[in-house]
């Protein structure tokens, strides 16, 4: 962007017959772009080649049973190499078009509330804001997470493509960072609702308030700049190439250029709200407002509109009616103000704005640099001096009394003109109507109008300042020392036994793999916990069960079961089965006090890999107690003890077929519990975490529609390896993710989307174990 010229106008489209709420560079055509409006339609505009200042609409897509409030444009692929188009609507939905179809190739739906914002990816995946207080990340046409943690409508949110990451900006005044679907930062600063988000760089980005502030973040959770110039509410704002120089639009009529950290032109539009901007690839800006119209504004002189046609624009914004109360006016007093003579003095700044006494009438005066002089913008109405002997011109008309009624979107509402001589409840009626808002709010929007018309005098309309909606520490180990017992463990150096994923010798550097042979991934027989030193488990649960209260203290008999049930289950050659009392046994004791039932759990963990158990504690109702059970143990505030083998029980409940449908079913609880354990310190317990996951991937290998489950465990598995140090923990999420992606497209576009290529990548260097780099060098393979 050259910082030597103004914006002008270039074209005024008379593009919708309702608010323009949203505006998006096109993929295609080169130059095109798209704009949605509450008139429920989005529609392509076109440059128009034989003249040089105007667009042509091009298609128009109808989808949405209600207002339209936002788009975005999908990158163009394979299958679309246009690209594609999303809007979000009040009807809860986001329709995606093509170029060839007026209507949706598909709709999303899943969203509870107005969907008022969205972004798009890189590789298909959009992310969606709604007034439900949650922002969702879809690819294709499923859902695949659910963002949850804002108090209040989401009403901005974009993606940072290059790493991953997702930005939403709530009505509850902060900005979240996410990660994999986790909250990872969380941005405060602003005063109110956060209205817009704008991505500067891979490290930095803008925001924009109901507070009329503009603020410049360093994704690390600096604010490092504020900037102010805006008057009212700020909607939207848009980054020139150039990553420094911005735009933004709002409530104060106005849209705003900012060169080098300051406001350097203020262009204002005759209309109240300015709701979007967007800036097209010649470098000019588009902008939506109330009044239906899109107005595009550039920098070259070879695009500027007609003098006749700046001059239709010139006179339009002259006969704007200017509430005081909306801006930066103040309260006025006609006796205090100047007359004409006071616009012979030159401006000091672009945007300036004076008011001058025109016989009983106050006019609104801006000063243009590129013009040098000053550019009338309205008269003003609703001074504490004015009276209602001069009536409000709104939409061509003149009227008694124009109301600004909220209509519960966050910003200023919709105008509602009046005459005294009007019948209050046909005119709240026909605003009802008209706005597609529901009866019920009759008696309300005819009490505003009966209450604000009292003795015909012109008092202050009621407007919708107050916006609707803003309204780790690492644990110690429980033991420690030679010979003591250590839960879950086997004898001497080797914790997990010789199977593929316990260290041993399998994937030594002797091995001589070669990375074009994949033996690491799918991996869909599952592992196990299998080691155990009996000896050990029971010395320590005859010792805690001495000590143990009274009430809880077990029976002789009680302990010879579980004695003869952990010598069955440790020896799987066994032909023996265990008997419904052993199993009743076990299940009472593993609801011993927290801090003596980790001998009891390392039982269970070797009872579930038995048939007979598995079967009887992970079939039907018991299941579900079992699993609920291990969750509560799992708790972030628990012993590490208990949370490794609960970790460890779930991950053996995959090797029989009641233990697989308990999990499969219970996969979005447990995931999500498990999730919460990547910042306890202990590697067992990461060990164990990464193995449950690589159970549940292995699990959904080779099923296509289980895209949502697959999108669970990349995101557990991406948030783990943020903190996991081990290196056995590192391999098995590497594998995990491997199975994961294998042999689904849609599985390896969201990993793309979230950034998993260069989380991962520093691991392909990994040459102790081998392993790791060799596995990390797959997964990237199948990731490019």
């Amino acid at each position: 962007m050259s910082g030597s010229n103004s914006f002008r106008l270039r074209c005024s489209l008379a593009a919708h017959e309702m608010d323009v709420r949203g505006l998006a560079a096109a993929a295609f055509p080169h130059g095109a772009f798209v704009s949605v409006s509450r008139d429920r339609t989005a529609r392509v505009w076109v440059p128009n080649p034989s003249e040089n200042q105007v667009f042509t609409e091009m298609h128009c897509m109808n989808g949405h049973s209600n207002f339209v409030s936002c788009v975005c444009i999908i990158a163009p692929n394979e299958t679309y190499p246009r690209g594609l188009i999303a809007t979000g609507g009040h009807d809860n939905n986001i329709c995606v078009f093509s170029l060839d179809r007026p209507d949706p190739l598909f709709t999303l739906k899943g969203h509870k509330n107005t969907v008022c914002t969205l972004s798009a990816g890189k590789f298909g995946t959009i992310l969606s804001g709604s007034w439900d207080t949650t922002a969702k990340v879809w690819l294709g046409e499923k859902c695949m997470m659910t963002l949850q943690g804002h108090s209040a409508a989401v009403w901005a949110v974009v993606i940072l493509p290059e790493q991953g990451l997702m930005l939403s900006g709530s009505a509850d005044k902060t900005i979240k960072l996410w990660k994999a679907g986790r909250c990872e930062n969380t941005y405060t600063g602003h005063e109110d609702c956060v209205r817009g988000l704008a991505v500067i760089s891979d490290m930095e980005f803008f925001s924009c308030s109901n507070d009329a502030s503009i603020r410049r973040w360093m994704v690390t959770g600096e604010c490092v700049q504020v900037y102010y110039g805006h008057t009212n509410y700020i909607y939207s704002l848009a980054v020139f190439p150039n990553g420094q120089d911005f735009i933004s639009t709002g409530e104060d009529r106005t849209l705003r250029i900012w060169r080098k950290g300051e406001c350097s032109q203020t262009i204002r539009l005759p209309a109240q709200s300015v709701w979007c901007c967007c800036i097209l690839p010649d470098g000019d800006i588009a902008v939506g407002a109330s009044d239906g119209i899109i107005r595009v504004f550039t920098e070259s002189q070879e695009r500027v509109a007609s003098a006749q046609d700046l001059q239709a624009f010139e006179d339009e914004l002259s006969k704007a009616i200017i509430d005081p109360k909306t801006g930066d006016l103040g309260d006025i007093k006609i006796e205090d103000l100047p007359g004409r003579e006071h616009l012979n003095e030159p401006g000091n700044r672009d945007g300036q704005t004076r008011l001058i006494k025109e016989g009983s009438n106050v006019e609104a005066y801006q000063w243009s640099v590129s013009d040098g002089r000053w550019v009338k913008i309205g008269d003003v109405v609703g001074g504490s001096s004015q009276q209602n002997s001069k009536r409000v011109m709104y939409e061509g008309k003149e009227d008694d009394f124009v109301f600004s009624i909220d209509v519960n979107e966050g910003g200023p509402g919709s105008k509602l003109p009046y005459n005294v001589t009007d019948d209050p409840w046909l005119t709240a009626h026909n605003f009802l109507e008209k706005n597609d808002l529901s009866p019920m709010f009759l008696d309300q929007v005819a009490n505003i109008i009966i209450e604000n018309t009292k003795g015909h005098t012109l008092g202050p309309a009621p407007t919708s300042a107050t916006d609707p909606f803003t309204g780790v520490l690492p644990v110690p180990p429980v033991f420690s020392g030679a010979g003591r017992y250590i839960p879950g463990s086997g004898g001497g150096d080797q914790a997990f036994g010789a199977d593929p994923f316990t260290g041993g010798s399998a994937y030594s550097s002797s091995s001589a793999l070669k990375a074009t042979t994949n033996i690491f991934f799918p991996n869909t027989d599952g592992v196990m916990f299998e080691q155990a030193n009996t000896t050990q488990i029971l010395g320590k649960l005859r010792e805690l069960n001495s000590a143990a209260p009274a009430d809880r203290k077990l029976s002789d008999a009680a302990l010879d079961s579980l004695e003869k049930l952990l010598h069955l289950v440790a020896d799987q050659k066994s032909q023996e089965q265990p008997t419904a009392e052993q199993i009743s046994v076990l299940w009472r004791t593993s609801h011993w006090p927290e801090d003596i039932v980790f001998p009891v759990l390392d039982i269970l963990r070797l009872a579930v890999r038995h048939p007979e158990v598995n079967a009887q504690l992970c079939g039907g109702t018991e299941g579900s107690s079992l699993c609920n059970h291990l969750l509560g143990l799992m708790s972030p505030e628990g012993r590490p003890a208990n949370q490794m083998l609960a970790l460890r029980t779930l991950c053996n409940c995959f090797s029989g077929s009641h233990g697989r449908a308990l999990l499969l079913g219970q996969r979005d609880a447990v995931l999500s519990r498990s999730g919460d354990l990547c910042a306890v310190s202990n590697k067992n317990i990461h060990v164990a975490l990464a193995t449950l996951v690589l159970n549940y991937a292995g699990r959904l290998y080779g099923q296509l529609t289980e895209i949502e489950a697959k999108a669970q465990c990349l995101s557990v598995a991406s948030t783990a390896l943020e903190v996991v140090q081990d290196k056995e923990a590192i391999f098995r999420l590497l594998v995990a993710l491997g199975t994961t992606v294998a042999g689904d497209s849609t599985a390896k576009d969201l990993a793309r989307s979230l950034g998993v290529n260069s989380q991962i990548s520093k691991y392909a260097r990994v040459s102790d174990p081998a392993k790791v780099g060799e596995c990390c060098r797959l997964v990237l393979d199948e990731l490019q």
